[in-house]
């Protein structure tokens, strides 16, 4: 089922995910609803307060880009991204390794709003699957960008507060008058 993508200005967005303990029925629906959502919209992320629930729970399908690749390393060993989607994280952990690689990132919270922002090159990632298991893999890349640009969402941190100062002033009025809107519907249904 296709989950309305809450915008900037919904208060969700700032919370940060509860950790998720048991992986139930709801969790696993939420989850095939996230993918369905994420497609529909032409995301390849999308994290669980993006539909309304701070949860710390996020997926990912990096499969359709091809003109941004995504690395992937298991057990220290290059591995094949194609096999590794779509890709559930549940409870994630990350370590920024490498150096910051200024690339460009969207978010469908913000819809037609794009900046370059600076994050580090790598991560390694820990945390489960949608079946409860341990997951391990160090990504770079779009998937690294990915990753972390999800796993700050998890944490009430949305990629305009890694904008520079000029690149927010350059999207002011965007950005403004999306929180406008959001905050507008929000109060109509009070």
């Amino acid at each position: 089922m296709i989950l309305p993508i809450v915008k900037y200005g919904e208060p969700v967005l700032r919370k940060k995910g509860a950790r998720i303990d048991k992986i139930t029925p709801e969790i696993q629906q939420l989850i095939a609803d996230m993918f369905d959502t994420m497609r529909s919209a032409a995301g390849v992320g999308l994290a669980a307060q993006q539909v309304g629930r701070a949860l710390q729970l996020t997926v990912l399908d990096v499969t359709g880009v091809k003109d941004r690749p995504s690395i992937l390393e298991l057990d220290g060993r290059p591995a094949e991204v194609l096999e590794f989607m779509p890709l559930v994280l549940i409870n994630p952990e990350i370590k920024p390794i490498g150096e910051p690689a200024i690339g460009p990132e969207g978010c469908l919270s913000f819809p037609e709003i794009y900046a370059d922002i600076t994050r580090p090159e790598s991560v390694e990632v820990t945390a489960l699957n949608a079946r409860g298991e341990t997951i391990r893999f160090k990504a770079g890349g779009l998937l690294a960008r990915a990753v972390q640009h999800e796993v700050d969402h998890l944490n009430g941190i949305l990629f305009i507060d890694r904008m520079t100062s000029k690149v927010k002033n350059e999207h002011r009025e965007e950005i403004e008058a999306l929180k406008a809107e959001t905050e507008a519907m929000l109060n109509s249904k009070t």
